[in-house]
């Protein structure tokens, strides 16, 4: 609500208004999914029926959510992400003078990320799926009349087509096998449902997975997504966008542990990633650019352990790394922030003296990425 009644009353309440709505918005949703985790834990789940939305032949297809312990944890590490980044945009972003229509955007990124996240069936998922597209299509475009912008923000919206199309007929051919798309019924026929139409469908979901998570061969959007605002940046690579791709497979685990052949293929991919990426970020002169193939890298690693079926680790390691890479864009958005704009690592050094908090705060997120023992990224 509060992010449409920033787009409908952005003009008169002004952009101090959007500012505190949109933030506060985020904030209420924050508490609520804290209290509700906490629920979670001790075993409580909730599914409910929103309205119809579509009833054709066999097709029965409702505004349905669903509230496990995987919708919650997943809420808190999105509306943690998003509230912190709201709160950073407000100094960041506060003499720009489109931040009304940055805020919007934002704030819709974590709405369709909450719809993905929360659906209860394939349908309600995948348009979840195209709205984080779009936002993120709008967000790295927001300062359209840079050219490298819109080059940017093209490529990320057409290389995530060929991801989205896999997802398309993998929902196409689940609905002919299943006769349904809802995740209950789903799961609950996969093991009487022949292995080849699984590892069809399993396949599909690697794929479109690889192109929302920038596996290997599919990657090549998200270093350029950096043109966009720091914040964007922060927001894509912790939270919304390429943890969709590795939510969908770990939602869609009780499936794919019978494609048995999906598995391996998927190991393989994340491996392959996760070398690739680390060794071209060693290459990388640019600040965020480093930063954007430590995800890849870290990305790959979430992917080879759900191919190895431990689903439960790579979605451990992708709430930790949300936390940590969210910390290391934040504080290299400062940097660049106190540098007027600079983003070439040859051209800063001796900021310890200069910027001492942000020393501290960066060597931290720094330490959390290298695995150094007591700190999220080692456990």
């Amino acid at each position: 609500m509060a992010v449409v009644f920033s787009w409908i009353t952005g003009r008169w309440i002004g952009r101090t208004g959007v500012l505190i709505l949109t933030s506060i918005g985020v904030g209420i949703s924050w508490v609520l999914a804290v209290n509700y985790l906490f629920k979670c834990l001790s075993g409580d789940q909730n599914s409910f029926i929103l309205a119809p939305w579509i009833q054709s032949d066999l097709l029965s297809l409702m505004w349905g959510f669903h509230f496990d312990g995987l919708t919650a944890a997943m809420f808190v590490l999105v509306l943690t992400v998003s509230f912190i980044v709201h709160l950073y945009s407000i100094a960041y972003m506060g003499e720009d003078p489109g931040v009304i229509r940055f805020f919007s955007y934002l704030s819709f990124f974590t709405v369709f990320m909450l719809i993905l996240v929360a659906s209860d069936n394939l349908i309600l998922l995948f348009m979840g799926w195209e709205g984080v597209g779009l936002c993120s299509y709008l967000l790295i475009n927001f300062w359209f009349t840079r050219l490298q912008a819109n080059k940017a923000a093209m490529k990320a919206i057409i290389v995530n087509r060929i991801g989205d199309y896999a997802f398309v007929l993998a929902i196409v051919i689940t609905y002919m096998t299943f006769r349904s798309v809802n995740f209950d019924t789903i799961f609950s026929c996969s093991p009487y449902i022949s292995s080849w139409n699984l590892d069809v469908i399993g396949l599909l979901f690697v794929i479109a997975a690889t192109g929302k998570s920038a596996q290997f061969g599919l990657h090549t959007w998200l270093p350029d997504a950096m043109e966009g605002p720091t914040p964007v940046s922060a927001l894509i690579h912790a939270a919304t966008m390429v943890t969709a791709g590795l939510f969908l497979l770990i939602r869609c685990s009780p499936l794919l542990e019978y494609a048995g052949n999906v598995l391996p293929i998927m190991a393989a991919l994340g491996a392959v990633t996760a070398l690739f990426s680390a060794t071209v970020g060693m290459t990388q002169n640019d600040i965020k650019r480093v930063i954007a193939y430590s995800t890849c890298s870290q990305l790959g690693y979430m992917l080879m352990i759900a191919g190895l079926s431990q689903f439960n680790v790579s979605l451990f390691h992708l709430y930790n790394h949300g936390f940590f890479k969210a910390l290391l864009f934040l504080s290299a958005g400062s940097i660049i922030h106190a540098l007027g704009g600079e983003q070439d690592m040859r051209r800063m050094g001796g900021l310890a003296q200069r910027l001492p908090f942000l020393y501290v705060v960066i060597m931290i997120a720094s330490l959390a990425l290298m695995g150094i023992p007591f700190l999220t990224g080692f456990y």
